[in-house]
């Protein structure tokens, strides 16, 4: 596992308590994109599910996690996909706040 990954793992896990955090390198997907770099850990997807995210919408758990890693995202990480879930809410539900 990658430091980024590990970063991004431990701060995500600090700040929201999830009960379910997935955190996928996706950089070999992305070879030859923007952003994209030999040494890996650029793009990646983010999946958390998190009882602090009740009531809110998509824009302000987008910006949550956006605020809590906002190091790596002025650094090493150029692109990040979140989906971001409330107790309840499943990747595929259309809940208003929904990341998916």
């Amino acid at each position: 596992m990658g430091a980024v990954k590990t970063r991004i793992e431990s701060k995500l896990a600090a700040a929201f308590a999830p009960d379910q955090l997935e955190v996928e390198d996706q950089t070999n997907q992305h070879h030859g994109h923007a952003g994209w770099r030999e040494s890996g850990e650029t793009h990646f997807r983010v999946s958390i599910r998190s009882a602090q995210f009740a009531g809110r919408t998509r824009v302000e758990r987008q910006r949550a996690i956006y605020a809590v890693l906002a190091e790596e995202l002025a650094g090493p990480v150029h692109a990040l996909a979140i989906s971001a879930r409330a107790p309840g809410e499943t990747e595929t539900s259309n809940s208003p706040g929904n990341v998916s």
